[in-house]
């Protein structure tokens, strides 16, 4: 097990390099350079010059990527433009409400995709596989931002069920232990702080799991009938073996490793996919602090991103590897 972490840890080495230099790039590949870029229509010879010099891209191309490496090492992920604060320090205020909300819209996909495609598989040809089929495409095709606002316009504005945006009631005094809003109120005994944080999650939580749950279902039901179909288990049914025991044992653990993987993607996608989401429901994560990024050309705050990101979707690789090794230990002996 230990063998194949670090094999693994040491492939992200050269990826995160590569796209670090990428970044690097593509800052100063800008139109006019990124000192025209961040300032846009301010864009004077006079300040450009002063950006310039300010943020060191008036010294030699190596020297300005060798700096640059040095502080991404320090943790320095550079100062937001439109807030004046580190980087690093603006996600870490941010990112426990993309994690409640990518939590919630998780176990949407995985508590509602596995079983639909687990039934869609088991009754495959009849009306429920047909229902589950239809479900998963519209899963897929409907925007994300355009399910959002219906969700928000039907269940919060119409039927008031819902919170329509925001993370928590600004009424409601809650204290903050950990930044994560429902696990505070659950530490310090303020459940109504806890239940209406719950609350706010629940439509974009629903939102932002939707494209997974229905990838999720296909491949289920996919992985579900290529296994059902084995010759082991046929020898299984042939044996006498319960129905129960076969679809634990043999189908549904060998069914997963598939899965397993588009989950881990799909994790990925859900953090770096809650722009559209977090900007609908005005909750304040690090999507919404991203878009805002992007309209006032925020580069540090966007290459920060995009790194974070990276080293996000590495680390979610190296659990995916870590599970294959669980479920099948075949994978430890190769």
């Amino acid at each position: 097990m230990l063998r194949l972490i670090g094999k693994r840890v040491a492939l992200l080495v050269p990826t995160l390099f590569g796209l670090s230099l990428l970044l690097f790039l593509w800052v100063r590949s800008l139109p006019g350079g990124p000192a025209t870029a961040l300032l846009g229509e301010r864009a004077t010879p006079e300040r450009v010059a002063e950006v310039n010099a300010a943020y060191g891209f008036d010294r030699p191309i190596l020297e300005q990527y060798v700096t640059y490496i040095g502080r991404l090492l320090s943790g320095d992920f550079g100062v937001s433009i439109q807030t004046g604060r580190p980087v690093l320090e603006e996600f870490a205020n941010r990112f426990p409400a993309t994690i409640e909300l990518t939590i919630v819209a998780l176990i949407v996909a995985i508590g509602i995709g596995i079983p639909l495609g687990y039934l869609s598989a088991k009754y495959y040809g009849k009306a429920p596989d047909h229902v589950a089929v239809v479900v998963s495409l519209l899963g897929v095709t409907i925007p994300v931002f355009f399910l959002a606002f219906i969700l928000k316009y039907v269940f919060a504005v119409e039927l008031g069920w819902f919170p329509p945006d925001g993370r928590q009631d600004p009424r409601i005094d809650a204290t903050d232990v950990t930044g994560f809003a429902v696990l505070d109120g659950l530490l310090t005994g303020e459940f109504d702080a806890s239940g209406d944080a719950l609350m706010h999650l629940v439509l974009p939580g629903i939102a932002l799991g939707t494209i997974p749950l229905a990838i999720i279902a296909r491949i289920t039901r996919a992985s579900v009938l290529e296994v059902t179909g084995a010759d082991y288990v046929r020898t299984a049914r042939a044996k006498g073996l319960s129905s129960g025991l076969i679809r634990d044992r043999f189908v549904l653990r060998n069914a997963l490793l598939p899965v397993v993987t588009t989950i881990g993607l799909q994790l990925g996608l859900l953090i770096s996919g809650a722009v559209l989401t977090e900007t609908v429901f005005a909750f304040a994560g690090i999507g919404n602090f991203l878009a805002d990024a992007i309209f006032r050309r925020d580069f540090p705050v966007l290459q920060g991103f995009i790194l974070f990101i990276a080293i996000l979707y590495a680390l979610i690789n190296l659990l995916v590897d870590i599970s294959y090794s669980i479920i099948d230990p075949r994978v430890r002996v190769q």
